[in-house]
């Protein structure tokens, strides 16, 4: 449903807007890694405890979203973006419903955890609250430290090491050399999502003090450092090889990786950078779910 401009969306569909769906492939790529790697040790899938993996991770990618909405929202950090909508920013949610939301997903992320702790280990309680403080003190609190320029590096441990490493750890209660190299390119493709999310705000983040590693190091800067992302998620998926040799499969991609390289390269700015965050999003979603074939034809 959309506004009678057919310009906003309205209902619902505002909150499925305002949760970013581009962005989940983030949240969905580590935990079918992980979770499939445990096939290569010869192992069945816990099902319920993958289920309950990719809610938790989910949830959690999403709780970010609507948290990262509310606190650039009352900051005044999101006007005039040039982004996807933000609902706090245009008007079509109050920040204290997006506040709710967040907290809603924080809450449901925690249960399916705590149903997860009492199924593995319940050191997971521990892990999932440093998670849920990560997220939120991303953008909110006093000083967030996505405003510092740290945000690359929380994603990659988060949605890359942790969540990967993670979804086998409650598959096997181990942790591996091989959880932690198929963590590699999930974390580097989630980094190079907000890398361009980064680039595109740019402008408007120097403008507001917004000091996001892409401000600190500048535009072009910027554009290497994401082609350096794609370029070491392909060499990890391509390690990988030494786990299954099925691995080499992910090199179909590298010609969509190069593309995308290419159109950030070539000085694609603001709005322009809007479609490229669905096809990084895409190349991470399809690297995974090939990784995870590769992972259950190794026996």
């Amino acid at each position: 449903m959309t506004s009678a401009v057919g310009s906003q969306p309205v209902g619902f569909s505002k909150w499925v807007a305002g949760a970013r769906p581009r962005t989940l492939p983030a949240a969905i790529a580590p935990v079918l890694v992980g979770t499939s790697l445990i096939h290569s040790d010869k192992r069945p899938i816990n099902l319920l405890n993958g289920l309950a993996a990719l809610f938790v991770s989910l949830l959690l990618q999403i709780a970010v979203n609507f948290s990262n909405d509310y606190s650039d929202g009352i900051r005044g950090t999101d006007k005039n973006r040039v982004g996807p909508m933000r609902l706090v920013a245009s008007g079509l949610a109050t920040a204290k419903q997006v506040k709710a939301a967040a907290y809603l997903c924080f809450i449901l992320a925690s249960f399916c955890g705590l149903f997860l702790a009492s199924r593995t280990s319940w050191w997971l309680i521990a892990l999932g609250l440093i998670c849920i403080i990560a997220a939120w003190t991303y953008t909110g609190g006093a000083k967030p430290y996505g405003y510092s320029g740290f945000g690359e590096i929380s994603v990659f441990i988060f949605f890359g090491v942790v969540a990967t490493v993670g979804s086998y750890f409650i598959q096997s209660g181990k942790i591996t050399w091989q959880s932690f190299l198929v963590s590699i390119p999930m974390g580097t493709l989630s980094c190079a999502i907000l890398s361009i999310n980064n680039l595109r705000d740019l402008p408007k983040d120097a403008l507001v003090s917004k000091k996001t590693l892409a401000v600190r190091i500048g535009d072009r800067n910027a554009r290497k450092m994401f082609v350096g992302l794609i370029l070491l998620a392909h060499l990890a998926s391509l390690i990988s090889v030494l786990i299954t040799p099925w691995a080499l499969a992910t090199i179909v991609f590298l010609p969509m990786a190069v593309k995308i390289s290419r159109n950030v390269m070539g000085g694609a700015q603001g709005a322009a950078l809007i479609p490229i965050l669905g096809k990084v999003g895409k190349l991470q979603l399809f690297i995974a779910v090939t990784l995870a074939i590769a992972l259950l034809a190794q026996r």
